[in-house]
């Protein structure tokens, strides 16, 4: 039982005060922004400059990952969208109606997560809708990269505020 402990006192559950949680938050934001649908922003700025292999390249690469995403939304899409629905009010009423502060520090986590993925799928369709390749496919998908960093400097900064908060209204009441 003392490992047990030891663990749990390593993990810290008290979200907001944990160094975990923010290491967690920093690495999902700074993966959303290396690559979009796949492709590495190195990729994206060589074919919106460079010759027809680099953009035949990010279009091959786009597309895999384009119609992956697409089989899965139109085989399983409704279910997939109930779990995630029922898993954040499940998560919010805890969080809100309980205050639970795990449960808090996974909403605020969760739901910018879950606008990407929405935002990513909906550019699936756009893209694949449209057929776009080549240097206009590269402009979109930098157009989408820098909304999903503008969505991840606000969500960075709600969360920190909330944190903040929750952490200075616990320490405040002594608990």
């Amino acid at each position: 039982m003392a490992f047990l402990d030891n663990i749990f006192n390593f993990i810290n559950m008290r979200s907001f005060s944990s160094v975990w949680f923010w290491i967690v938050l920093a690495l999902y934001w700074s993966s959303v922004s290396q690559a979009v649908l796949g492709a590495p922003y190195d990729v994206i700025i060589r074919a919106r400059n460079g010759m027809a292999q680099d953009k035949e390249d990010l279009d091959r690469l786009v597309y895999i990952h384009l119609r992956r995403r697409l089989a899965l939304m139109r085989r399983s899409g409704h279910w997939v969208l109930a779990l995630v629905v029922a898993l954040l009010t499940a998560i919010c009423i805890l969080a809100f109606s309980y205050r639970v502060e795990f449960a808090q520090a996974l909403f605020v986590l969760l739901v910018p997560i879950t606008l990407v993925r929405m935002a990513g799928l909906r550019l699936c369709f756009h893209i694949e809708r449209e057929g776009i390749e080549g240097v206009t496919l590269a402009r979109v998908l930098l157009k989408h990269r820098f909304w999903m960093q503008a969505l991840g400097v606000l969500a960075i900064f709600v969360t920190a505020v909330w944190g903040m908060l929750y952490v200075m209204s616990r320490s405040a009441l002594g608990l």
